[in-house]
């Protein structure tokens, strides 16, 4: 597959946290591939990596993280010809070559929109900021205009009354879709989106999906959508990739990762899924145990304390992963007949 349809090809990302005591590598031998307008869902318990994976690619960690990765390239589409950006060379990042891929190639929603905004500006000048950073000769005026067309495409009632609002006058969802606009208005190709409906109620995450959903449909942008619900995974994906204790356990499409589970990490994922209609006395199923201290892990599976098919083999040395299927990987034991991928 040559890069004209793949955006993000990311091998072997490993990011290290260091302290006075020690250090403690987070994310481990990440490898995985976006392919160019298509969502790809990276899924997993609270604390599993994902979004260190993602700051890590974005280069938003702080001075103690230590990012380091065989390749992270990003393949932008300009005038129909691709250009490539190997990001795990740029040696610093909030260099100008880092800072010039930020908002018009690649771009992230973050998590809560209510510390992602600043209370002091106005949320018309906060958006426009990235288009006065990035297009020198453009006015304020004209940059003001590009804003009240973004607030527009993105629903946001009266936006020539809401541009000069501040954001403790906006709803939890209003908030959230001046995030998204941070995020759009220098249109990147390449949109990362960090738990974009958290604290949001199940009407305000419906239209946030249904906006994502028509960016990526008509609008051809390629996503990354970082949720622990599996629901919207559903909706939304078109691949999955599962993260545990910052390894990627599996890896397909989505009706790999649905129809043909194989991790037994996954399998546990999906039967915790709440649904309607249990019968009387029925509990939810749930994962047993916790997810460990990343700094306790000796070696082996990080599922195996968890796994109920774990064996003795399990918790010695590193898992391999294995391809089950064309582009379906896993990384467990029971599939070490079949071949070994990375």
């Amino acid at each position: 597959m040559d890069n004209r349809e793949i955006i993000l090809d990311v091998k072997k990302l490993n990011t290290t946290f260091v302290s006075d005591r020690r250090k403690v590598r987070i994310v481990k031998d990440v490898s995985f591939q976006v392919k160019r307008g298509k969502t790809l869902a990276v899924v997993g318990e609270s604390g599993c990596g994902k979004s260190v994976t993602m700051n890590s690619i974005m280069r938003f960690l702080g001075k103690n993280a230590i990012v380091d990765a065989e390749n992270i390239q990003y393949n932008a589409l300009k005038n129909g010809q691709v250009k490539e950006y190997h990001l795990e060379s740029v040696k610093d990042p909030n260099g100008p070559d880092m800072r010039a891929l930020r908002g018009p190639d690649m771009a992230m929603v973050f998590q809560d929109p209510m510390s992602s905004l600043n209370p002091v500006y106005k949320v018309g000048d906060q958006v426009a900021e990235g288009l006065l950073q990035h297009n020198k000769g453009m006015t304020k005026k004209e940059a003001r205009e590009k804003v009240l067309e973004m607030f527009k495409k993105l629903g946001i009632p009266d936006p020539e009354e809401r541009i000069d609002c501040y954001p403790h006058q906006f709803s939890g969802g209003m908030k959230q879709r001046v995030v998204i606009a941070i995020a759009m208005i220098c249109n990147p190709e390449l949109i990362i989106c960090d738990e974009p409906t958290t604290a949001l109620d199940v009407t305000i995450q419906a239209q946030i999906m249904e906006l994502l959903k028509d960016l990526q449909v008509n609008d051809g942008k390629s996503i990354i959508l970082i949720t622990h619900n599996m629901g919207l995974v559903a909706e939304m994906a078109d691949e999955v990739c599962v993260m545990y204790m910052g390894r990627v356990v599996e890896f397909g499409s989505l009706e790999d990762v649905f129809d043909r589970t194989s991790h037994p990490y996954t399998r546990a994922l999906l039967r915790s899924v709440p649904v309607l209609g249990l019968a009387d006395g029925q509990k939810l199923e749930t994962i047993p145990g916790a997810t460990p201290n990343p700094a306790d892990l000796k070696g082996g599976c990080e599922f195996a304390d968890r796994c109920p098919e774990c064996i003795e083999l399990c918790r010695r040395g590193e898992i391999p992963c294995y391809e089950v299927g064309p582009g379906h990987h896993v990384r467990c034991l029971k599939y070490s007949s079949c071949p070994e991928v990375e």
